[in-house]
């Protein structure tokens, strides 16, 4: 394996990271494997980010600099694969940074197969700590119907999927996302990690699964519960399901159906604690309004999902029974957590 076997774009999206940003490229152009690009789209930033990117484009060859007009970091990423010229992918946030030997590790599991995607793990980095999250899939190499059974239908549905949708933590053979762009919806701003990755995933013929590898560090900022609040990310997973629904019909997805129903569910979990870190006054009326819908009601008595989480069991609690003092005691135990 020489540095000329592949040559790896790495796509970073920039967003108002300024503080970030530099660890963040600093990282990537230290990667002991030396045939990379590295794409810097930044998506309108505004705190100087801007002038950090052009000041790398500058300063080194092997870096390129897009500005475009804000459109969200999926939009971001969708710029960048249209101007890689690499063989395969790698997608790296501007908040986060990665260990010089990524590149290099990943880069050996390879065979130059055509729908390959080799997956690392990665360390959380909290204020209070660092954690190790590592794939629910135990490692090796997965190919044909053992991709298709342990892999590929447990990507959703599941409380713990097999491996991560985040885009991040891979290395994905280019054509992965030939085709995928009608799957792609810019304006969800939560979750849009699994419009790009499970359709890519699905078109995935060789996953593998690596053992350790805490190369990429996920930064994860804690702040108040007011900043913690998102407002739209209901409608956002609205968004979100409707693409899952158009993969699972266009790729023809066995037992498809099932798991994107399992998978509502999980992700209304989300929404749930969303709703709990409301600081208004209106955050009761904004549950029971969500999940007493009857589309919701409908899906959370006719749809059988496995809860282990602590966390989760009280978020699906809440989901059941949106209504008198459960929910004011379930937003005082999150807000205990949320300032551990």
């Amino acid at each position: 394996m020489t540095d000329s076997t592949y040559k790896i774009s790495v796509i970073v999206p920039v967003y108002n990271t300024v503080v970030y940003l530099r660890e963040c490229v600093d990282s990537i152009l230290a990667q002991k494997y030396r045939n990379l690009e590295v794409i810097l789209v930044d998506d309108a930033s505004t705190d100087g980010s801007e002038k950090v990117c052009d000041a790398y484009g500058q300063a080194d060859e092997r870096v390129r600099v897009i500005h475009q007009e804000n459109g969200g970091p999926g939009s971001a990423c969708v710029t960048g694969m249209k101007a890689a010229a690499g063989d395969y992918y790698m997608f790296v946030d501007s908040d986060d940074y990665v260990e010089p030997q990524m590149l290099t590790e990943m880069v050996a599991r390879l065979t130059g197969k055509k729908g390959e995607i080799v997956c690392c793990n990665h360390l959380r980095e909290k204020q209070k700590g660092t954690e190790p999250v590592y794939c629910a899939a135990k490692p090796g190499i997965y190919q044909g119907e053992k991709l298709e059974e342990e892999i590929k239908a447990n990507l959703i549905g599941r409380e713990q999927r097999a491996i991560p949708l985040s885009r991040c933590m891979k290395l994905c053979e280019k054509s992965v996302f030939a085709g995928n762009e009608i799957f792609y919806d810019f304006k969800v701003r939560f979750g849009e990690d699994t419009n790009m990755m499970y359709p890519a995933l699905q078109n995935a013929t060789r996953v593998v699964v690596m053992s350790d590898a805490l190369f990429y560090h996920y930064r994860y900022v804690e702040s108040s519960m007011i900043h913690l609040y998102d407002k739209g990310i209901y409608d956002s997973l609205l968004r979100v399901m409707a693409c899952v629904r158009r993969v699972i019909a266009e790729k023809r997805i066995a037992g498809g159906k099932e798991a994107a129903d399992r998978e509502y569910c999980y992700m209304l979990m989300h929404v749930m604690k969303n709703e709990l870190r409301n600081p208004g006054k209106d955050y009761r009326k904004r549950i029971q309004t969500i999940f007493g819908e009857a589309e919701i009601r409908t899906l959370l008595q006719n749809t059988k999902v496995t809860v282990n989480e602590r966390s989760n069991q009280l978020m699906y609690l809440g989901m059941l029974y949106p209504g008198g003092a459960l929910l004011g005691v379930l937003r005082m135990i999150l807000r205990i957590y949320d300032r551990r």
